[in-house]
């Protein structure tokens, strides 16, 4: 990497927070309660879900002009056409629109602060790591770093075997390819 490239994953700002167990059960909680709110709220299956039309901006103005025509127009229609039906969908759609953007939104800062947090936390772990089995930690914590490395037992391996099975047989003996 050049020296003028800043590394993204570590400019994030580190991560200062708690998270008391009473305001997780709120939290909870009130994801309960939106539950709560929206009885209606439906599981799709992949399949389902891949069958499906999705409204955009355009399919939702057609929607719109479709619904007025149809108010307009009930005579024209089969009797089994439910206007009243669409008209609900359509209002249902439009209610739901902005919760979804709130909650999307919400879903993408959750999302991002745990890998964040997780982040931090695993590069902690690796200098604590790193310290046992130094010199300067081996002697106090060698059966710490002993359990620690058994997060990396068969890296070692199974990157050297990767490594011998891509390489061919007249460079066997040359340096390992650069990652």
């Amino acid at each position: 990497m050049n020296t003028n490239q800043v590394n993204a994953v570590n400019t994030v700002n580190p991560i200062n927070g708690t998270l008391a167990p009473a305001d997780q059960d709120a939290i909870l909680a009130a994801i309960g309660t939106i539950k709560q709110k929206l009885p209606f709220l439906i599981d799709l299956s992949k399949g389902q879900r891949k069958g499906m039309s999705r409204l955009g901006n355009k399919t939702h103005s057609f929607v719109k002009k479709a619904l007025n025509v149809a108010a307009q127009n009930s005579g024209v229609l089969p009797a089994t056409f439910d206007v009243n039906q669409m008209r609900s969908h359509t209002q249902l759609f439009e209610d739901l629109t902005p919760i979804k953007l709130a909650v999307d939104q919400l879903k993408k800062q959750l999302d991002d602060t745990v890998i964040g947090a997780g982040n931090q936390a695993y590069t902690a772990a690796l200098d604590v790591y790193a310290v046992a089995k130094s010199r300067f930690g081996r002697a106090k914590l060698e059966t710490a770093a002993t359990e620690l490395g058994q997060r990396f037992r068969g890296k070692k391996k199974s990157a050297a075997a990767s490594a011998s099975s891509t390489a061919s047989p007249t460079s066997s003996n040359s340096t390992p390819p650069k990652p």
